[in-house]
């Protein structure tokens, strides 16, 4: 009989399966612009490959990096790809694949400064680091979440454990007899700030969205307008969340305008810059954040326009004794002998146990360099700019706002005498048509009831020439389709 075998894979095989490893991964990038953007599938055909059961004894891992061709790669949309115009691009450059390596490999869970010093200390330097370069103030600490939803709702829980009179900790919502509270957000914010009055038990209606104006910016007037509407009903407004590049159209909410009304009301300011934030890198679009002093919190997303592999979020805050608060309890497996003299990650929010994060946003800024990384967000707004130029000179495409950042919203009008009806039927054959090329992936959004597309110029390796490609494409779509 066999002797059973323990441990792990032999350090000769994990040296062998890595070297094959890495180099199939610099192949693919090598090669990236022969495989479709958008995955070339059926729902279903993944999981018909896969075995229904788990092997019953170990099998050779070289069959699994073979899957990885064979059944993986066909069903992977492309996010590295350099036509990758959907949503926002999340590139992952190199460094930062190979923090993750590590990340993986050291398998470190930051929960305590004690259960690993070098994460706990490490991310503090390196979120330090991202705000220096961004320019938001020295006053503002910051932590790593994995994504800008997560980070947040931690704002908002922040938001509701500074409202006076409460006491959510001990009584939570229904019994601290108070009002019930209210958040205010544009029209076109992110989902993420519904959500986190959803988990956080303020409901729907805990969330007001605000009107916006004819470039889809939050209405200064509008908003004051509906807090003092709500505090006649009964409500108790707590909390305002700007945006520094709505996700459908990038638009930058008037922040300095809303900070005025947030300081007359007392209300705390959350600035969701998950996308935009990362923009004033570049020296010449440090005009982004002005206002942005006056805020509470303020997230950001490496992960989306800064080549972060995902996913990995900061979020900065003028008040973390209020996050800490909000989500402090220590048990006494977790009390450690330095806890009066260090700050542990564990305290500032709702998991427990915590990757090396920080490790992958520090390789990436200390390989490009914040000129490095400044030359190539800036590069990429001039080519969204250039983009539309093309789409107001050309003769069916038209532009559907502005193009602040990197993201142009266009859509085609072939006949003035089609109906918005017909136009956005028109509009979404033509995305889909596009995007069943798997030469370029687009994505689209809704404004004012016109289905309008999406072109995001944001990946580490898209090109001019990339952009062209994309223009060529659509103009031989939009030859072929009927109206």
């Amino acid at each position: 009989m066999k002797a059973p075998q323990y441990g792990d894979m032999p350090a000769e095989d994990f040296r062998k399966y890595g070297h094959e490893l890495v180099d199939m991964m610099a192949d693919y990038f090598e090669n990236i612009e022969t495989y479709p953007v958008l995955a070339q599938v059926k729902p279903g055909d993944i999981k018909k490959q896969i075995p229904d059961a788990p092997p019953e004894t170990g099998e050779d891992f070289s069959e699994a990096l073979k899957d990885i061709q064979r059944i993986i790669m066909p069903g992977v949309t492309q996010w590295n790809h350099p036509n990758f115009h959907a949503y926002f691009a999340s590139t992952a450059s190199a460094p930062g694949i190979l923090a993750d390596l590590v990340s993986s490999s050291f398998n470190a869970n930051g929960m305590l400064w004690k259960s690993c010093p070098a994460s706990t200390e490490l991310e503090g330097q390196v979120v330090g680091w991202l705000r220096q370069m961004i320019g938001l103030d020295d006053k503002f600490w910051g932590i790593i979440y994995d994504t800008a939803s997560v980070s947040t709702m931690h704002a908002i829980a922040a938001a509701r454990e500074s409202v006076a009179g409460y006491k959510i900790r001990e009584k939570g919502l229904t019994g601290s007899g108070v009002p019930p509270l209210r958040l205010y957000t544009s029209e076109h914010a992110h989902s993420s700030v519904e959500k986190g009055t959803l988990a956080l038990g303020m409901g729907l209606e805990g969330t007001r969205k605000i009107k916006t104006d004819n470039e889809f910016k939050m209405i200064p007037a509008e908003l004051e307008n509906a807090i003092q509407e709500d505090i006649t009903k009964g409500f108790l407004p707590f909390c305002v969340v700007a945006t520094l590049g709505t996700t459908s159209i990038t638009s930058i909410d008037p922040v300095e305008e809303i900070a005025a009304i947030c300081k007359k009301y007392n209300l705390w300011l959350h600035i969701d810059g998950a996308y935009g934030g990362v923009a004033s890198i570049v020296p010449e679009m440090r005009h982004l954040i002005k206002g942005c002093e006056y805020a509470d919190s303020f997230v950001v997303n490496p992960h989306k326009w800064l080549f972060v592999p995902f996913d990995l979020s900061v979020l900065y805050t003028s008040k973390p004794e209020a996050l800490k608060m909000a989500f402090s309890l220590v048990a006494e497996y977790l009390k450690t002998a330095e806890d009066s003299s260090v700050q542990n990650l564990m305290d500032y929010g709702v998991q427990l146990g915590r990757r090396f994060r920080s490790l992958k946003l520090w390789f990436v800024i200390r390989y490009f360099g914040r000129q490095g990384l400044a030359e190539r967000l800036r590069e990429h707004m001039r080519l969204a700019k250039e983009f539309g130029e093309w789409i107001d000179s050309h003769s069916v495409f038209e532009r559907m706002a502005p193009v602040p950042l990197s993201a142009v919203c266009f859509r085609a009008a072939p006949s003035k005498e089609m109906s918005v009806e017909e136009l956005n039927t028109f509009n979404e054959k033509l995305m889909n048509e596009i995007n069943s090329t798997g030469k370029v992936f687009i994505s689209h959004t809704v404004l004012n009831g016109k289905f309008t597309l999406r072109f995001v110029v944001s990946g580490l390796r898209t090109e001019k020439k990339h952009v062209d490609i994309a223009k060529n494409i659509f103009d031989n779509v939009l030859s072929k389709i009927k109206y």
